[in-house]
């Protein structure tokens, strides 16, 4: 399998009741192969993919197949912290004509010991007969995949490679001597994705190329083939574009910065909610100084959050829907000025107005129930 090179952990777009957006998704897939990304891995961290359904997970992955028809790899993310389920998952799409691999990340929550993550791994490999991408991410999982856990690991058929995103450079210095040299070692991380090449990495499994995949594709095969001048000139040209997409939790940037760009909506599903307004503007600012975007104000992610005002101080005891964008709130708190809070409430933020309106019609002693024109 030559799986090397720049892979994109792909978003997943929704609509603003929260849906999938299959055409958003489509055009994404289609644009990052046109742009000459060298593979794609549907539903990871970065695809919201513990948000989906299963049925959600597999229209997510069958569209990235479809669309890519055969032109790059795709590497479908199967992840769970509970083996039996894992082992399934893996499986099922394993299955799918068109999945190269299958990235699998640490059981999160479990805290397994490295022995627990050996066994893990192993049993989903031998159940599957696709290659597996193991994905060592501590920072979300709260289990590190020690070197030496991965040097066993390596020598177990079918267990192909690591997306390292411990972020800990002495760490993957040590894997990568670790592991024979046919096991794939990947950034997890796109600002290290030069280090990790220098001590003999294959590649990055890249958030930025969500944003940037020609650029990203180029500088990794240029660093690839030693050519080390143009790899520096595009990392430098874009390491804060990198950075930015973990100034709060990933995807938010990127999906914010896709729809600066017009590629998506900017949707998420709870548990993740809007980027601050700070951080917004710091990210615009990064975005169109990196050439991305060109427009002088960018879109809010506020359009799609909702809140539900509810007001006891006189007559009938009633609820009114709030756009958080609303022309009465105050400064990004979804709450009119002057209102005594001890006489009203403020419930929210809502990703939806579907779901807004569902947590309304549920609320005890209200008689009346209505929207502001914001909505």
């Amino acid at each position: 399998m030559q799986l090397r090179g720049c892979g994109t952990a792909l978003v997943t777009p929704f609509k603003q009741d929260g849906s999938i957006d299959e055409a958003a998704l489509r055009n994404l897939v289609a644009w990052q192969v046109e742009s000459g990304i060298d593979f794609l891995v549907p539903c990871g961290t970065t695809g919201e993919t513990p948000t989906l359904s299963h049925d959600e997970w597999l229209t997510v992955i069958d569209i990235t197949i479809e669309v890519s028809a055969g032109r790059v790899p795709i590497v479908a993310g199967a992840t769970s912290n509970s083996t039996q389920d894992a082992v399934e998952k893996a499986r099922e799409v394993a299955a799918r004509p068109g999945v190269s691999a299958v990235l699998t990340a640490s059981p999160y929550y479990n805290k397994p010991t490295q022995e627990g993550q050996y066994r893990h791994f192993k049993t989903i490999a031998e159940a599957v007969d696709k290659a597996l991408i193991l994905y060592n991410v501590p920072g979300r999982t709260g289990a590190n995949i020690e070197p030496s856990t991965l040097a066993r690991l390596a020598q177990v058929p079918n267990i192909a490679g690591v997306k390292e995103a411990s972020g800990n450079m002495t760490q993957i210095a040590e894997v990568c001597n670790a592991v024979p040299e046919h096991f794939l070692v990947f950034s997890g991380d796109d600002a290290i994705t030069l280090p990790v090449i220098a001590l003999g990495g294959l590649g990055i499994i890249s958030v930025a190329s969500n944003e940037i995949p020609r650029e990203m594709a180029e500088m990794t095969r240029a660093a690839m083939n030693n050519d080390w001048d143009t790899a520096r000139r595009i990392h430098r040209k874009f390491l804060a574009l990198m950075q930015a997409n973990f100034i709060e939790s990933n995807p938010l940037p990127v999906k914010a910065v896709l729809a600066m760009m017009g590629k998506i909506e900017e949707v998420y599903r709870l548990p993740l909610l809007p980027m601050r307004r700070d951080t917004r503007s710091r990210l615009h600012k990064i975005a169109v100084d990196a050439g991305v975007i060109t427009k002088a104000a960018a879109p809010t992610p506020e359009s799609a959050a909702f809140y539900i005002y509810e007001n006891w101080l006189a007559g009938p005891h009633k609820i009114v829907l709030h756009r958080s964008t609303c022309g009465q709130c105050n400064y990004g708190k979804g709450r009119p000025a002057g209102h005594d809070a001890n006489h009203a409430r403020w419930h929210g933020p809502y990703a939806t107005l579907v779901e807004a309106r569902e947590i309304s019609q549920h609320m005890p002693g209200v008689l009346i129930r209505s929207e502001c024109k914001c909505i």
